[in-house]
């Protein structure tokens, strides 16, 4: 099947196709068949690598972003017309845009029936008569584009809101560049960096006269929930700006402010990619969680600038673009370039007719797409579909257009739209040379269709690619910012949590490692020492993993053996407590909040994790068929071991890259922190569930060795201590001994210092007296005395004191500091907001 983007061109059997002409390219090098398979695979893998995905979480992890690396190439005569066509439609639109929020002679005048816009929602009162410095009030426009039944180009939407999909076309760019690295080498591609370059520069010119010379600016989002998450994290991360949510800011004496662990930070320009009437809640929609309250109030004030402005949603009304051919001729005195497809609002009585009478041949849209209202095709309807939906719209005829269907009509074609993106840059407009293509084998043009698969879009260029001042395109993502930020507490938190996290998966992975060996030497023999220390293990380290929810398993009888723990469980499932995959979706979600923050090497291993997680999910499953009967007990831990050791090798890539990585600024010592004071109560838990009871000696010879194991330490006991193993010496290796990076006192140290680099109020002294009071009771505990020294009841009595006390501590000490420095305010609500009412629907965050 082909797509319909490219250029169409014949060929000798005089049919059209729509395939890139490679013709440009030296003889004997344009990519075959072969070659754009292999590249596919590879851009697969390195999407997943690089963690994009599209779209609300799925039930095994996100929705991944498609891509199809044979381009969408447009030579440069004709990207050249279309570059000023765009141009001039974005200076419409802006000009447009002027008079609604101002003189509204287009009203007056009836050259826009004023309904279209009065009526429309994204119509915004509460903003009238605002203006933004600079001279621009659209800085950021997109156009949907299509091809028509001639080959032309021809628009079936604009994008005025908050346009997405700038990020995933740079994403693009980069991973097509890699898989078509011989081809892209050589193709006088003319490069997307000098977009985001007019952008950073958009922002600074739209920054208000309170802002002085150096203009802080953010990129707000409506957070980790939405759809296009990845596009606005790493368009933050390529513009240099800090990624926040609503709750992030806080406005005060007008002005709005960046709410940092360490205090207030002024911000001067928001780059919004949350809607408009979402940005307040005093101003706009009462109970938006999402917003600012206050932020309409500093726009007034003049110290704040939004981009876009609020209020330019009504631009993405499609009724315009039945108006847009005369708009131009009033407004700019010129005839319109580009056409749009043919569209009629049923507001005007001519058209509503027009649209009644040709159901089965319209795209029925509404003006505002909304959970019951959304784009309908006449055909595919039934008589009864359509007579309902004409009654629908003959009800409430100005909330619908009717717009023809455009584009050829071939067999084995596939619909196709690109998306364009139009920045206001010295005086005019900047237009990305290329922008976002997307496919699919739905009949009707759409960018978000299911099943949707992107294009990367070259654009030949007889022009060199600028250097100097414009970003390059490989450094883009890098994009460093001019001053220092704070970090916001939801950030700094996530980062906490993300260290966590991390730290909790690879010491699942570790203990399951020690107890699966266990399990295949001695599962068939209980009464041995073996068998016992496989007994103690599976009760204090896996509690989870056992069918009846906790119960020990009692050593049986030689012949029956110990029940059959699911230990896959505690690796694989996220619904038990306390395994790995749980502890992995976390840390994937904590990152994928933070992505700004992070290196973009990070998001691969955590890619490389839930890959192997979901395949050995994939193979259980199949061996569970009905034909392959059930798993015998000899094969608890089959082939369990090669997924946590792959499991466990990305879990050390990601402390690698965080450890090599990563600035050492206040977010990477919080992120530090929390693998700490993690490692340290799982640590002391550990020591508590396993050593306190004394049991025999060759028992207990089991028992210190697989904790040894659990803590990656038993090589070092070994090169140290060649006679047995003793619970003195463990305790002195494991709690005392600061060159181990596994024991106790070094994760104290650690988080001490990393607490230190933090800034706190002077709320921070509990805390901080909780882990001194931890340090101490590790300085003062006398290993060989406590290791030693048994009960008549058979348990180490002090040990178990010093052990219990410390946990309490660090338990008590970590929620200290989430109430220190994570504590946010609640979300902001206005008088007349019913409880659970008009409120955003974003799942809440996952309980930690």
């Amino acid at each position: 099947m082909t797509d319909l983007l490219s250029s169409p061109r014949p060929v000798g059997d005089g049919t059209v196709v729509h395939r890139p002409d490679w013709t440009w390219l030296p003889p004997g090098t344009a990519p075959t068949e072969a070659d754009l398979a292999r590249a596919a695979r590879q851009a697969e893998q390195l999407l997943a690598a690089h963690g994009v995905t599209y779209g609300a979480e799925a039930v095994d992890g996100d929705h991944p972003w498609r891509l199809d690396p044979e381009p969408v190439v447009v030579d440069e005569p004709e990207w050249t017309r279309l570059e000023a066509a765009l141009t001039q439609r974005a200076e419409l639109l802006d000009a447009v845009l002027h008079d609604l929020y101002g003189p509204r002679r287009l009203l007056d005048d009836r050259i826009l029936p004023p309904t279209t816009v009065l009526a429309h929602p994204g119509f915004l009162r509460a903003v009238d008569g605002l203006r933004l410095p600079g001279g621009r009030e659209l800085v950021l426009s997109a156009t949907d584009l299509v091809r028509d039944r001639a080959g032309e180009w021809c628009v079936v939407a604009d994008r005025t809101q908050a346009p997405s999909g700038a990020g995933y076309a740079m994403e693009d760019r980069r991973i097509t560049a890699q898989v078509l690295a011989p081809v892209y080498r050589q193709a006088p591609i003319a490069r997307l960096g000098p977009f985001f370059h007019a952008l950073r520069k958009a922002l600074r010119e739209v920054a208000p006269p309170t802002a002085g010379d150096e203009p802080r600016a953010v990129l707000l989002s409506p957070g980790p929930a939405s759809e296009t998450a990845f596009d606005q994290a790493y368009l933050a991360s390529m513009l240099g700006l800090p990624l926040v949510e609503g709750s992030d800011l806080v406005v005060r004496a007008g002005r709005v402010y960046l709410q940092g662990i360490d205090g207030l930070e002024h911000v001067d320009v928001v780059l919004r990619r949350v809607d408009g009437d979402w940005c307040d809640p005093l101003d706009l929609r009462a109970g938006s969680r999402l917003g600012v309250p206050g932020l309409v109030h500093a726009v007034r004030q003049g110290t704040v600038s939004v981009v876009n402005p609020l209020g330019t949603s009504v631009l993405d009304n499609p009724a315009l673009l039945a108006y847009l051919p005369r708009l131009a001729r009033a407004v700019l005195d010129q005839d319109l370039t580009l056409a749009s497809a043919p569209t009629w609002w049923c507001g005007e009585e001519r058209a509503l007719r027009h649209v009644l009478g040709r159901l089965d041949r319209l795209v029925l849209k509404p003006v505002v797409h909304g959970a019951e209202s959304t784009t309908v095709v006449g055909e595919r309807l039934s008589a009864a579909e359509r007579e309902d939906l004409a009654a629908r719209i003959t009800a409430e005829p100005w909330r619908w257009v009717g717009q023809e269907r455009v584009g050829p009509e071939e067999p084995g074609s596939r619909a196709a739209v690109l998306r364009t993106f139009a920045v206001a840059h010295a005086g005019s407009y900047t237009v990305m040379s290329g922008g976002l293509a997307r496919v699919a084998d739905d009949p009707v043009v759409t960018s978000s269709a299911p099943g949707a698969v992107a294009k990367d879009v070259w654009v030949l260029t007889s022009r060199p690619a600028a250097t100097g001042a414009v970003l390059r395109e490989d450094d883009a993502a890098a994009g460093g910012r001019t001053l220092a930020y704070g970090i916001s507490p939801r950030a700094a938190e996530n980062l906490y949590w993300m260290g966590r996290y991390a730290e909790r998966a690879e010491d699942g992975v570790r203990v399951l490692r020690a107890v699966a060996d266990r399990w295949d030497d001695y599962h068939r023999t209980p009464g041995t020492a073996g068998g016992q220390a496989l007994a103690v293990l599976l009760q204090a380290l896996t509690p989870a993993a056992l069918p009846d929810g906790g119960e020990a398993a009692v050593p049986a009888p030689e012949h029956v053996g110990p029940r059959v723990p699911a230990l896959r469980d505690l690796l694989l499932d996220r619904r038990t407590p306390g395994s790995v995959a749980r502890a992995v979706h976390r840390l994937r979600t904590s990152a994928a909040t933070v992505r700004d923050q992070l290196s973009t090497d990070t998001f691969g291993p955590i890619a490389r994790i839930e890959s192997t997680l979901r395949d050995e999910r994939a193979r259980l499953r199949a061996r569970r068929q009905p034909d392959a009967g059930l798993a015998a007990p000899a094969s608890v831990t089959a082939g369990l071991r090669p997924t946590l050791d792959g499991v466990l090798e990305s879990l050390l890539a990601i402390s690698g890259i965080a450890a090599e990585g990563l600035t050492r600024d206040v977010g990477w010592h919080l992120l530090d922190a929390g693998r700490r004071i993690e490692r340290a109560q799982r640590l002391v838990a550990m020591l508590r569930a396993t050593l306190v009871e004394h049991r025999p000696a060759e028992v207990e010879d089991l028992l210190l060795e697989s904790v040894l194991l659990a803590t990656e330490s038993a090589i070092t006991y070994r090169r140290r201590h060649q006679s047995r193993t003793d619970v003195a010496r463990v305790l002195d290796l494991l709690v005392h001994d600061r060159t181990n990076p596994r024991s106790l006192a070094f994760a104290l140290d650690r988080l001490l210092a990393d607490l230190e680099a933090v800034p706190a109020p002077r709320s921070a002294t509990q805390r901080d007296h909780l882990l001194h009071g931890v340090a101490g009771l590790v300085a003062e505990l006398d290993t060989v005395v406590v290791g030693n020294e048994v009960s008549d009841d058979g348990r180490r009595v002090r040990l178990a004191d010093a052990l219990d006390s410390m946990l309490w501590r660090l338990r008590e000490a970590s929620d200290e500091i989430e109430r220190v420095h994570f504590v946010r305010p609640a979300p902001s609500r206005a008088l007349d907001d019913v409880w659970g009412a008009g409120t955003d629907d974003r799942t809440g965050e996952e309980e930690r």
